[in-house]
């Protein structure tokens, strides 16, 4: 009972964002909606997480929200036939994304902001653009192997530059990301943000 209940709560916190949200009448139950109002209110859940979690894989989206595999499948495969929810192959996971509002590169981005050492590196060297590889190895206490591991994933992502030193491609846009949805990603992001947030300007 108490798991049920925890799933309950979950689900409510979200679908209140997914059902105010510019999609929720997609999103939402109709006349022919076979699942009823339980699956309108897993859909608007699962599109209110990803409008604060752009990029989650389907494991995370599953877990956080609580929800069974199959049930997760479910809802996600209507999200994403309706035009509400779109997907985007990335190695192993399938990311997901409210349905065009990202870029290619943000998409791209927001893929290696899901990860702790790439978003680390991101942040470090948004922070000290002129660090080294080893500075950044250093600062985020993995090893160098490491960091030209994820600078070479990420430089043919089109984030970041290794021709002169490491050079983060449009800063801008990754400040924005790592700024708008620091609280889905970590501690160290959130205090990024906290001095970032004065340097840029967003629609909310």
């Amino acid at each position: 009972m108490g798991v049920d209940e925890d799933k309950r709560a979950t689900l409510r916190r979200f679908a209140a964002v997914g059902a105010a949200g510019p999609l929720a009448r997609l999103a939402g139950g109709d006349s022919n909606d076979d699942d009823g109002a339980s699956g309108s209110d897993v859909r608007d859940a699962i599109t209110g997480y990803l409008a604060r979690t752009p990029g989650a894989h389907f494991s995370k989206l599953r877990d956080d929200l609580q929800l069974g595999t199959g049930e997760t499948q479910h809802h996600l495969r209507r999200l994403c036939a309706d035009g509400v929810v779109e997907s985007v192959r990335d190695g192993e996971y399938k990311r997901f994304y409210p349905a065009g509002r990202f870029s290619a590169f943000e998409r791209r981005a927001l893929g290696y902001l899901r990860r702790e050492t790439p978003r680390g590196m991101i942040r470090e060297l948004l922070s000290n653009p002129d660090a080294s590889a080893g500075a950044v190895a250093d600062a985020l206490d993995v090893s160098p192997a490491t960091v030209s591991k994820y600078g070479a994933e990420l430089e043919a992502a089109g984030v970041l530059s290794r021709a002169d030193g490491y050079e983060i491609q449009e800063p801008e846009t990754l400040v924005v990301l790592l700024v708008r949805y620091a609280d889905s990603f970590d501690a160290a992001t959130v205090a990024f943000a906290s001095e970032a947030a004065s340097m840029v300007s967003y629609d909310p």
